[in-house]
């Protein structure tokens, strides 16, 4: 069976949202026959040990999660041919560590209050977004990033700044997006942020087609 690693090691703000996370990246795994391991331990991150995993999924951990070894594991993993997702606050997370950038393609900054804005389908058919015609309205947290990363990534949604109160990215704000690192795949979903989204079909579908793709399954 394949099997993902969903990692959630928190050393700075603590989603409420991350239960809900790991209990709905479970659901998704019995549903399509793979295995869903959760972590919270930096120590699972050895060189080896990620070799059976076909993704690892930072469910917005926070701060620096991963020590030296950790990090040399984890960029081995996909510079080999693993796949890494990361999920909302994974943008937020090792700020220190320069390929950590290159893997989650862009950091946060900041975000407006929580409202319901309209998202852009860029990619129709990328397994991400394929499900979710042209434009997708929702209620989520909605990250501004330090730069702009569409000149190194392939975006998959942007979210209309027009349509919500506070945005500071300017119009085709880059929302989720996939990337090749290496031999091995990323993807980077900004949305997750309350705990109703894991309830939400579309958001399920969503995170199950970047595992997909980060996994090459």
């Amino acid at each position: 069976m394949e099997r993902v690693l969903v990692f959630t090691r928190t050393t700075g703000y603590r989603h409420d949202s991350i239960p809900a996370g790991v209990s709905a990246l479970r659901q998704l795994g019995e549903e399509h026959g793979f295995a869903v391991e959760a972590t919270e331990d930096p120590a699972a991150f050895r060189r080896g040990r990620l070799s059976g995993f076909g993704a690892v999924v930072f469910l917005s951990p926070s701060g620096e999660v991963l020590d030296g070894a950790g990090r040399a594991a984890l960029a081995d993993h996909v510079r080999t041919g693993g796949g890494f997702c990361g999920v909302h606050a994974a943008a937020t997370a090792e700020r220190e560590w320069p390929f950590y950038a290159e893997l989650v393609g862009a950091r946060f900054t900041r975000h407006p209050d929580i409202q319901r804005a309209v998202v852009h389908v860029e990619d129709a058919d990328h397994p991400s977004t394929a499900h979710l015609g042209g434009t997708w309205t929702l209620t989520d947290e909605w990250y501004d990033f330090e730069h702009d990363p569409r000149a190194d990534v392939h975006v998959l949604l942007s979210v209309d700044e027009d349509t919500y109160r506070g945005g500071g990215m300017g119009p085709g704000h880059p929302l989720a997006w996939c990337r090749g690192v290496g031999a091995g795949r990323s993807f980077y979903t900004a949305l997750g942020h309350p705990a109703r989204a894991y309830d939400d079909p579309d958001f399920r579908t969503h995170l199950l087609g970047g595992i997909r793709y980060a996994a090459a399954w």
